[in-house]
């Protein structure tokens, strides 16, 4: 219905348009599934766009039964808005889903909602909730429960919120705008922005956007599981692991195609992938959560396969501008100066990825600019710290004790000392780094991919966000970012985004060595669990032969 309906509109208009310069080889088939499906055209109806028929699901063949155990780090619960890991999103799959999920190929698909459209100027999106869902308490799924979400999402008065920098353009004063959601009726609503938005479908995709029910009061989503989908919680231990099961008293609308697994343990074993490789030796462990360096060849040589995605996933060595010397833009330039992005590629990522430019937009997304990149130049670097005063400085790196972010930022390091400026190395254990990961003044923070490159900047990199750890303010990038947020051409998009890649370069803002491709291992009898480009574990589609 909603792709009969938009054939007269400018957005199919220009689905058609993206078809033709996808078949011509202009974009990849990536984003021309990313650009379409974002602003309501169904996958399958983009797929035909292209002549292609959508790929069948693989899990439609699994059988029911059996379980498994994942290795992955298991974090102390709290509010799925104010969430900032994945793993804590991946524990609560089985019971709270999305309205929307982000796939492999690029496309966005419907979950808890059926379909969506939005007006030519993406001001206005109608949004169709998926008929027959029920809650696990046997309350039904309405839009009014997809409403109380949206109003949730929008409270900017709730510390760690940054879903409300997501719904900005449906808020005003740190709060839903009067006017903002229209209940048209019980399985429609309908959104009013105050300024376009292309990625506000998408945004509803990310890990912090689980839907919760009513009722839920800001606790633990673990200790009052109440949810859509067809797992519940056995135990949740911080730090030790996680069991979750079938749930038998809830009838799943999606009932049929998935839940095949009885049960899925989580098995914590901390940061030292040696430890996990030990446990799939002896059995305890089926597949590990990621594997990176040497240790996806190492797996692959003791029966677990590796599955790859390619992402626009990073670590930003970045510098806190709320710090001196770091409010120093000559001194930040002068830092990306010493340091060749692609050496850090090959010493700190064994090469399993492609060089980044240092303004956090990724080449696979669809606005993505072609720019002049950062300039090595080693000399130059130590003359500049020189001048501003800095030559004797002992300048500090800090990061994780994970082995390849502490392998990257040694990279990194090096060559800064190399320049010869002078430059020590400090590695914090997890529990301690993360107390105060938003304000050390130079340190390491793994980003996860978003489907639009205008999404991180929002997040990362907007004056005031809550996840704006460089403590980065720039009125005119936020005037541009507002620009960019609110073109729906990508094509159109990208004239703005390159003067937001060039003022990242011209601040210095951090040093984005690469982008990194992602890597599970599994044993090969667990049925689709490829790795995802936003590290989601949907247990929920697992099986296993």
């Amino acid at each position: 219905m909603t792709h009969m309906k938009r054939k007269a509109t400018e957005l199919h208009r220009a689905a058609k348009l993206y078809a033709s310069e996808c078949k011509e080889g202009k974009l990849s088939r990536r984003e021309f599934m990313t650009r379409v499906t974002a602003l309501g055209v169904t996958a399958p109806a983009a797929y035909g766009l292209l002549g292609l028929a959508a790929p069948e699901a693989k899990a439609q063949t699994a059988q029911m039964g059996g379980s498994l155990r994942m290795q992955m780090d298991i974090k102390a619960q709290r509010d799925p808005r104010t969430w900032d890991w994945s793993e804590l999103a991946n524990v609560c799959r089985g019971w709270l889903e999305y309205l929307v999920s982000y796939e492999r190929d690029g496309s966005i698909q419907p979950v808890l909602l059926e379909s969506w459209e939005a007006n030519e100027d993406a001001t206005v999106f109608t949004m169709n909730v998926r008929p027959g869902v029920t809650w696990n308490n046997g309350d039904p799924f309405t839009a009014a429960d997809v409403a109380h979400n949206i109003e949730r999402w929008c409270d900017a008065s709730v510390e760690g919120n940054s879903m409300a920098g997501r719904m900005s353009a449906l808020s005003e004063d740190g709060q839903l705008r009067e006017g903002a959601i229209e209940i048209v009726d019980d399985l429609t609503l309908r959104l009013n922005l105050t300024s376009p938005d292309i990625a506000i479908i998408a945004n509803m995709a990310d890990y912090p956007a689980a839907v919760v029910h009513p009722s839920f009061t800001g606790d633990d989503p673990v200790a009052n599981p109440i949810g859509t989908g067809p797992y519940r919680p056995v135990s949740h231990d911080t730090g030790i692991g996680a069991v979750i099961e079938r749930n038998p008293d809830h009838t799943w609308w999606n009932e049929g195609n998935g839940a095949y697994l009885d049960r899925i343990e989580f098995v914590d074993l901390g940061t030292d992938p040696a430890a996990w490789m030990a446990a799939a030796e002896s059995g305890e462990i089926d597949m590990t959560y990621q594997t990176t360096g040497d240790f996806v060849d190492l797996f692959e040589s003791i029966g677990l396969p590796a599955s790859e995605a390619i992402t626009a996933a990073t670590l930003a060595v970045r510098f806190n501008q709320g710090n001196p010397p770091y409010d120093n833009v000559n001194v930040r330039r002068a830092l990306q100066m010493a340091v060749n992005n692609e050496v850090v590629l090959e010493l700190g990522y064994n090469d399993r990825g492609t060089v980044a430019e240092n303004h956090h937009v990724c080449p696979i997304h669809p606005e993505y600019a072609e720019i002049p990149g950062p300039v090595f130049d080693p000399a130059r670097a130590r003359e500049m710290i020189e001048a501003e005063g800095l030559g004797d400085h002992e300048f500090e790196l800090i990061s994780i004790d994970d082995d390849w972010q502490a392998a990257t930022c040694d990279s990194v390091a090096a060559q800064i000392r190399a320049a010869g400026i002078n430059i020590r190395r400090t590695i914090l254990p997890g529990a301690t780094f993360w107390n105060d990961w938003l304000n050390y003044p130079f340190s390491s923070t793994e980003w996860n991919m978003r489907p639009l490159g205008v999404q991180v900047l929002n997040l990362a990199y907007r004056s005031g966000e809550s996840w704006n750890e460089a403590g980065f303010a720039n009125a005119e990038f936020d005037a541009l970012l507002d620009e960019a947020n609110g073109i729906a051409d990508a094509d159109e998009r990208r004239e703005i985004m390159a003067q937001i890649q060039q003022i990242m370069l011209d601040e210095g803002v951090l040093i984005q060595p690469y982008w990194r491709s992602l890597y599970r291992n599994r044993r090969p009898n667990i049925l689709n669990a490829e790795m995802h480009p936003t590290f989601e574990v949907r247990y929920q589609h697992y099986a296993v032969s």
